[in-house]
């Protein structure tokens, strides 16, 4: 049964060459297996144009390393392109070029999938990694801890870094990454929402895990709020969507605006707590729930909040 890792990519060939070796080396322990006999190559697919990152893949000099650019820009491309690409393949495993896999990872996603009796998805852990001490504001507010729960848990939404499909189960359901939360964001939580309403089975494997690589740029109080008011724009852009048009869409427009007003009351009154206590965590999570408010609000109005947005594209 053959297994395709793959790894979108956009300016980063140094992070690229120190995964790439890793990921060989998970692709030798899943063929080890005990059980269904696994067979694993991996995937890079290059989202730039100059395909940057083809050199990084070349100097491996191993066969079962395929490199493929997408010029289209934006995630969604990039990932429905690794869909495309994996069509011989009956599962497909994301990691993105800034994460490192921890001992096991591939295995325990594939050795899940296994025990789960074949769902469609099945998603792992993240657990972050800093470039240099962190801000204790930061700290405080647990911005960057992500979720954790016992494997094999039901699960109905998954991001995408760590992630293994069942590809002939998301080709029967028809599902695909949006084009258009390409620049914004949000599209893996809307893939797998898909995904799970068109009553496919997703799990979590808490044994399957990544560090992610937290650069400098990502360590500041202002990346953490404009982060908060990107996901409080796409839990409304998703929620409208997801509601299905007409009145059930102007209920969740609705609905998005008075949430994210009652954010931005709830976490302005919480900041201003903290700041009275003297508590870091009071005034972190106070603030960040005022972004993410204010983002739920401008979701409703229509706005798309383009965070990944390149000086080359016009949004």
């Amino acid at each position: 049964m053959r297994v395709t890792i793959a790894v979108p990519t956009f300016h980063r060939p140094a992070e690229l060459a120190t995964l790439l070796p890793m990921l060989l080396a998970h692709a030798d322990s899943a063929a080890r297996l005990r059980g269904p006999a696994f067979t694993a190559d991996v995937l890079v697919v290059d989202n730039d144009p100059q395909g940057s990152g083809r050199d990084a893949a070349v100097a491996i000099g191993d066969k079962r390393i395929r490199s493929v650019v997408e010029p289209h820009p934006g995630i969604s491309a990039v990932r429905n392109r690794a869909l495309d690409e994996a069509a011989g393949s009956r599962l497909l495993a994301f990691i993105d070029d800034d994460e490192h896999p921890h001992d096991g990872w591939l295995e325990h996603l594939l050795a899940t999938w296994v025990a789960a009796d074949e769902p469609a998805a099945v998603a792992g852990r993240v657990v972050a990694s800093f470039a240099g001490p962190l801000d204790p504001w930061l700290e405080a507010g647990a911005f960057y801890v992500r979720r954790s729960m016992p494997t094999g848990s039901s699960i109905d939404v998954a991001a995408a870094g760590n992630l293994l499909l069942d590809l002939d189960q998301v080709r029967a359901a028809g599902v695909r990454f949006a084009d258009d939360l390409g620049l914004s964001g949000g599209e893996d939580t809307l893939f797998s929402r898909q995904l799970h309403a068109a009553g496919r089975r997703m799990v979590w494997c808490d044994e399957s895990a990544i560090t992610d690589l937290v650069p400098l740029d990502r360590m500041t109080r202002r990346w953490v709020l404009k982060r908060a008011w990107s996901h409080g724009n796409s839990a409304s852009v998703l929620r409208i969507r997801l509601s299905g048009g007409g009145l059930k869409a102007v209920t969740a427009r609705i609905t998005s605006v008075v949430g994210g007003a009652v954010r931005i009351v709830a976490g302005a009154l919480r900041w201003a707590f903290g700041m009275i206590t003297r508590s870091l965590r009071h005034q972190a999570r106070g603030a960040r729930a005022v972004w993410r408010g204010g983002g739920m609000v401008s979701g409703a109005a229509g706005v798309v909040y383009q965070e990944y947005a390149r000086k080359d594209v016009t949004a």
